[in-house]
């Protein structure tokens, strides 16, 4: 019958799409995704006409002509497992194209693996993220400011969409403090456009994470030790820094890759004697009547597996037509990572100048540093393998040591601040049952040419997904 010879038909269409989808990961191509459903839509149209227009039509009823109606139905419940059968495939198609299944997590263009996944997926939408908790004793000498604390830090989404393979949206949304009502805050740390267009050669727009250090790109828990992030990477390096700009970014040669950005410069009204950190703008209505300048490279030698070497710099006129002299702002840092087997060593150093320092020192009341630098060393082992060979998870005890100074030089008649200058000595673990999760503790000395602050214990966890 007719019926019979379309159902067939169209049968061997859906096994042929189905063959040619199930051939490879993905196809090579969204377009093509949607030509498959496209395809796929009109058949089960076409069937589902069919369908009813059999169920509609009446056979007269005689012993033979019984017979054949009893044919016809047996025809009908094959079409409409046939038809049940389309529709399912053709949704599930549709929903891969906006769900994709889960990837690896790894990073990509300098980004988290959280950050990454849109990176990752095939097509359409991309949803991560991460979180931390931490807990928080002064061990002694407490002062009356240092109160023993639980704090929900962070809880961070990740949204992207995959438009086209060379076009991608990245976000990142943090909530911090777990409220707004107690300090807390709710900001949009990342909120880019990438252009693919070769791998020499990439564009982004948008709010973008300044490529300098270890942590400002990459600061999901699992990937740096212990429950703070480094001090270094916070007063001197002021992270989470971010701010509105557009830039490139690729690989010269497979081994050396880059990051450029002009971005909105800092607010240099905003300095304090605990550094530029207070200058950084987050791209909240941000004066721009001063821009900066931020690049980067990172050198990972093939012969050298595991190791890296990179350097970064920031350049820019923080003023904002706010003083009648210039407020030029310097950072410059370079570090090295190798990791090797069980080994994990970082080390970095920085250093920053700000012009005119004296100016801003009148301004605020207060010193700010002409000068500033941080210097951090950092080594863990995974000791998990020696103990139980085979296994998959991480245990890794650690040491940092760091050195900083927000004020290391002071403009003429201005007073250095003894207590800006800081050692501060880190022991402690992270343990991860599985590459997502990670349980921390440590414990940490500060010390100050003007005293030493209270040891504090931390223990917390973190995730990313």
């Amino acid at each position: 019958m007719n019926v019979g010879k379309q159902s067939l038909a169209m049968c061997a269409a859906l096994l042929l799409a189905s063959n040619a989808v199930n051939a490879a990961d993905k196809p090579p191509t969204m377009e093509e995704m949607w030509k498959i459903i496209e395809a796929q839509q009109v058949q089960l149209d076409a069937m589902k006409k069919s369908l009813e227009a059999s169920q509609a039509s009446t056979v007269a009823v005689d012993s033979e002509e019984g017979h054949a109606q009893s044919l016809t139905n047996a025809e009908l419940k094959e079409l409409e497992h046939k038809t049940d059968a389309l529709t399912e495939v053709v949704e599930t198609m549709r929903t891969a194209l906006v769900i994709p299944e889960e990837k690896e997590l790894k990073s990509s263009y300098g980004l988290g693996p959280a950050a990454s996944k849109v990176y990752q997926v095939d097509q359409g939408l991309s949803i991560g993220g991460y979180g931390e908790v931490n807990f928080q004793t002064f061990v002694d000498d407490k002062g009356p400011d240092d109160k023993n604390n639980a704090d929900m830090e962070r809880l961070v989404l990740y949204v992207g969409y995959k438009f086209t393979d060379s076009i991608i949206f990245n976000s990142e949304i943090e909530f911090e403090h777990s409220s707004t009502a107690k300090g807390g805050s709710v900001s949009v740390e990342l909120a880019t456009l990438d252009f693919l267009l070769d791998p020499m050669l990439n564009v982004r727009a948008g709010m973008v994470l300044l490529p300098m250090g270890f942590i400002n790109q990459i600061h999901e828990p699992p990937f740096f030790f212990g429950n703070n992030r480094p001090e270094v990477e916070r007063a001197i390096i002021p992270s989470t820094w971010r701010e509105i700009g557009v830039g490139l970014f690729g690989e010269i040669v497979p081994d050396l890759s880059y990051t450029m950005y002009a971005v909105s410069g800092l607010k240099g009204s905003n300095f304090s004697s605990d550094g530029i950190r207070g200058g950084r703008q987050k791209g909240s209505k941000a004066i721009n009547e001063d821009m900066a300048f931020v690049g980067r490279l990172d050198y990972a030698p093939a012969a050298l597996p595991g190791v890296t070497f990179g350097t970064s710099a920031y350049l820019g006129n923080s003023g904002q037509d706010e003083f009648d002299v210039d407020v030029f702002t310097q950072l410059y840092e370079a570090h090295v990572e190798w990791k090797y087997r069980g080994l994990e060593f970082r080390t970095l150093g920085s250093w920053g100048h700000v012009s005119n320092a004296g100016v801003l020192s009148a301004e605020k009341g207060e010193t700010i540093g002409s000068s500033n630098y941080g210097v951090y060393t950092e080594i863990g082992y995974d000791v998990l393998p020696l103990i139980l060979p085979g296994t998959t998870q991480y245990l890794a005890p650690f040491f940092r040591y760091e050195k900083l100074d927000t004020i290391a030089t002071t403009a003429d008649g201005y007073m250095d601040d003894l207590s800006k200058e800081q050692d501060i000595f880190q022991v402690g673990f992270n343990y991860k049952p599985i590459p997502q999760v990670v349980i921390k503790a440590d414990y940490r000395n500060r010390q100050t040419k003007a005293g030493t602050k209270p040891d504090e214990f931390n223990i917390g966890f973190g995730f990313i997904f």
